[in-house]
């Protein structure tokens, strides 16, 4: 069996959920390694809908030990919301669930710091989702992050907990003109949380090299996608952790030479959430159409998906930065019906024709693509499982993608089901 990173080759979005619940059924382990509640994913199976924010979407399978690594940040409130929600919808979670103890926690003035300076930008708003999520990773790197593990030491958390709101209160009244936070009730709140969440955190670094070099396999979940990366994305519109495969080692502790391959999730087109650049964003009824009939809701915040025509720079650059070994592509059914299709090959700016990412987000900005044109195909690929019987318009539009992306294509998603998928290779069934 093989270690396998799952990661988003755009801007998240992407349906990693369903890919990674596919794939869950052949792994023993399934880790979440970077991100927060601002991620959903959506899996829909023969038990209904699941929406997940922060417990990996395996959690679904029996007998599968999920875990929350140190990569991610953890709202409490959040987590147990969503544990008391899987749990109503009838999924176990005991045993089968770690959360590590070096993940740091989001506070409540996180929150209150992302939406006031959020806020306060104006017109040059990134677009978050004002979870914490940014002010959370900014205190990790700070040294005054306070982690999962500390909720097992009250007073270690009160203790760090006084010493941050010192500056953190000043820091709201006087910049922001907000009010701050009484320790003494914040401290209850977590107390209550640590109450709820003691069993369940651990320190799962020597549990999953131990899985590995017993030949056990283990999925490494992402969330976003590789360009809302704080590194390799279109920075500062990003994220404020490492959604690609890199993420996958310094968020588990697990290290890069136990992971045997790389799977990317495109969708047949693009979409992306919030502000940025976006260069094949369509404005027009063709683009409405993709959102009407893709969806395009986030999963977790509700808001509309900007979306347009598949980009090959952006997901060949995604295959770069990530290693990528295959690609699930979804939502190839959204598809269905369009006359003609556009794929991008390159970005023309000040009478240059790029063929690669720029990183220099005033050019990306002003970056035109360059388009290929190929026509649709007007059967229904909808609950399509097998190759043979796709569309020969479906197929060619597929083996351009490969050739764009330079990766081949390993999964195909026709629908939201677990059984409405294309698979021609598995890429957890084997070691490379």
């Amino acid at each position: 069996m093989a270690n396998l990173v799952v990661v988003g080759t755009q801007w998240g979005d992407e349906g990693k959920g369903k890919i990674v619940d596919i794939l869950a059924r052949d792994a023993d382990v399934v880790v979440r390694y970077q991100g927060g509640s601002n991620a959903g994913h959506t899996v829909v199976n023969h038990r209904g809908a699941f929406v997940f924010h922060l417990i990996p979407s395996g959690i679904l399978y029996r007998g599968k030990l999920c875990i929350i690594g140190n990569g991610v940040v953890v709202d409490p409130e959040a987590l147990i919301d969503e544990m008391d929600h899987l749990q109503s919808q009838g999924v176990k979670i005991g045993r089968n669930f770690v959360i590590s103890q070096r993940a740091h926690l989001i506070l409540p003035y996180h929150k209150a710091i992302e939406k006031a300076t959020e806020q306060s930008k104006g017109s040059r708003r990134i677009g978050t989702t004002g979870r914490g999520i940014g002010p959370s990773y900014a205190d990790k790197m700070a040294r005054i992050g306070i982690r999962a593990g500390d909720l097992l030491n009250p007073p270690l958390f009160r203790r760090k907990l006084e010493e941050n709101l010192v500056e953190i209160n000043s820091f709201l009244k006087h910049l922001y003109r907000v009010p701050g936070f009484q320790s003494e009730k914040v401290v209850q709140q977590y107390m209550g949380y640590a109450e709820r969440l003691k069993g369940y955190i651990a320190d799962p670094v020597v549990l999953l090299n131990k899985a590995i070099d017993q030949g056990k396999s283990v999925l490494f979940e992402g969330a976003q996608g590789t360009h809302l990366d704080v590194d390799f994305g279109t920075y500062p519109y990003v994220t404020s952790s490492s959604g690609s495969a890199g993420g996958a080692c310094t968020g588990t502790g697990v290290g890069p030479t136990k992971i045997d391959a790389v799977m990317g999730v495109a969708k047949a087109y693009t979409t992306r959430v919030g502000s940025g650049p976006f260069p094949t964003e369509l404005s027009d009824a063709v683009g409405c159409g993709l959102q009407e009939r893709g969806k395009e809701f986030g999963a977790t915040t509700g808001r509309p998906r900007r979306c347009g025509w598949f980009d090959g720079v952006l997901v060949r650059y995604a295959t770069r930065v990530n290693g990528l070994t295959s690609l699930a592509v979804t939502k190839l059914d959204v598809l269905d019906g369009c006359k003609e299709l556009k794929l991008c090959t390159g970005y023309q700016h000040g009478g240059k024709v790029y063929r690669d990412m720029p990183s220099d987000l005033d050019v990306l900005t002003g970056c035109e693509p360059v388009y290929e044109v190929m026509p649709g195909w007007t059967t229904a690929t909808t609950s399509v499982t097998s190759y043979k019987a796709l569309p020969p318009q479906a197929k060619r539009y597929l083996q351009r993608i490969e050739e764009l992306a330079d990766c081949r294509i390993d999964i195909i998603s026709t629908g939201t089901k677990r059984s409405e998928t294309i698979t021609l290779r598995n890429p957890m069934a084997s070691r490379r």
